[in-house]
């Protein structure tokens, strides 16, 4: 008996290790050492101006990602099912992350957005940890429900408790860009747990229309109170608002532009020499397409779209619903902030001040975005493939 269930742990262990999602492991490092190239080559000189020390961004990334490792290597090891029995106590937590900030003397303001806490040495951005909180719920949630998953009643229920969290993070945080992309989490997870798509096309054809015609009611406006709407101004038409935000878009095009196909060569740009503010932030994509050009920028954006092909196919073949549901949250994160940095970038859209995952600054986002990485490559040890 003894021996037996011996071989059964053995078999177990060697089906984990045969199942394990290998390439995705290696598009992650990948992706982080790519990031740690591009983050030094864009911050170095105005590191050094302002720390003395060329490799001050690099320095602090590179403890964030120590502790991340860490991370990577305790959620790659527990059982995802583990954190199925916590489904109450990561949303509560979300909501007092949210509202953390709001605490004398933990909360940090920092160019008038509250969306920082201190301890001690760190600074950690709550936000960060809610996306990876609200995966996990709205993983279970869709669960819970599975059986009434395809009444608009149920999504709605869902989609609200997802709201509630969103519009926190944007009335506490001022963070409206983490809200949309919390929000877009969930509706993402509904979609493809539904078997009814006509809702949902149409939720976004309404939205879309909203949109249009805000942006139209608003396209002859001169000035605004609003720093939201200055910031639509400034996407229409950022050449006549270059003094209110429109100097950041247009140094980014031009990045863009200068690199041309192959571009000036790594550590050669121009931009980067204080004309892009932050550029190691959001706008890092810029300067990968102005050192690196179209082909650089374009291999960068294969290796995400290897990625979530990768966690598409962990979602199909996953050993449960909750696996599944869990690996489609961390593919909507990826893709919407990927989506949303690059049509920013390039003024597809206003500015949101979204990151490029794994590639701009950003030491809470590497610690969480790691977090989920492990969590999804649990789910893949136990993927069943049929032979």
């Amino acid at each position: 008996m003894v021996d037996k269930e011996k071989r059964e742990k053995i078999k177990r262990k060697n089906k984990a290790k045969e199942n394990f999602d290998y390439a995705l492991l290696l598009i992650i490092v990948i992706l982080i050492g790519i990031g740690f190239v591009m983050l030094y080559s864009t911050s170095s000189y105005t590191s050094q101006l302002e720390y003395g020390d060329s490799f001050y961004y690099v320095k602090k990334l590179l403890i964030a990602l120590a502790v991340a490792l860490v991370g990577l290597f305790f959620t790659v090891k527990i059982d995802y099912h583990f954190w199925f029995r916590f489904k109450w106590l990561w949303y509560i937590a979300s909501v007092i992350a949210v509202l953390s900030v709001m605490i004398p003397g933990l909360g940090k303001t920092v160019n008038n957005a509250r969306r920082w806490i201190v301890l001690g040495p760190l600074q950690i951005q709550p936000a960060e940890f809610v996306k990876l909180a609200m995966i996990i719920v709205i993983a279970w949630f869709i669960c819970y429900l599975k059986k009434n998953v395809n009444y608009i009643r149920t999504m709605f229920v869902i989609l609200a408790f997802t709201a509630f969290v969103s519009i926190l993070i944007w009335a506490v945080n001022d963070n409206l860009s983490t809200a949309i992309i919390v929000f877009g989490i969930a509706a993402v997870m509904c979609f493809v747990a539904n078997k009814k798509y006509t809702p949902f096309v149409a939720a976004a054809g309404t939205l879309v229309a909203l949109v249009s015609v805000f942006v139209v009611s608003i396209r002859n406006m001169n000035t605004s109170e609003s720093f939201r709407i200055r910031r639509i101004l400034v996407w229409l038409n950022p050449e006549q608002y270059a003094s209110e935000g429109g100097y950041q878009v247009m140094q980014g095009l031009y990045a863009i532009g200068s690199g041309g196909l192959f571009g000036k060569g790594l550590g050669k740009s121009i931009q980067k020499l204080g004309f892009i503010p932050e550029a190691q932030n959001d706008m890092i994509f810029s300067i990968i397409c102005e050192e690196l050009g179209l082909f650089g920028a374009t291999a960068i954006l294969i290796l995400f779209v290897m990625l979530l092909w990768r966690l598409v196919n962990i979602a199909i073949h996953a050993k449960d619903l909750f696996g599944s549901m869990i690996a489609v949250g961390v593919f909507a994160h990826i893709a919407i902030q990927v989506i949303l940095n690059v049509a920013v970038v390039t003024n597809t859209i206003p500015n949101t001040g979204i990151t490029l995952p794994f590639i701009s600054y950003g030491g809470t986002s590497i610690v969480f975005l790691l977090a989920e990485m492990g969590i999804v490559l649990n789910v893949s040890s136990q993927c069943e493939y049929k032979e």
